[in-house]
């Protein structure tokens, strides 16, 4: 078996850097699209709520009739 070989110094620095950028990137993006989403999923739920009620009201005509 061969033995390992030694990582550069500057390389291992390099690839942790790049980790933690990545990181710090990923929970700032987190932060921005997180109100954005919560603010979808109300519209959303504020949407299903007239769909369901205008449904309500057509079975309701439907079946007067």
């Amino acid at each position: 078996m061969v033995p390992p070989v030694q990582v550069s110094p500057l390389i291992k620095t390099a690839r942790w850097s790049a980790l933690l950028v990545g990181l710090i990137y990923g929970k700032q993006r987190y932060d921005y699209l997180k109100p954005i989403a919560a603010e979808e999923r109300r519209i959303e739920e504020e949407e299903k709520k007239l769909r369901e009620e205008q449904e309500r009201i057509y079975k309701q005509l439907s079946e007067g009739l």
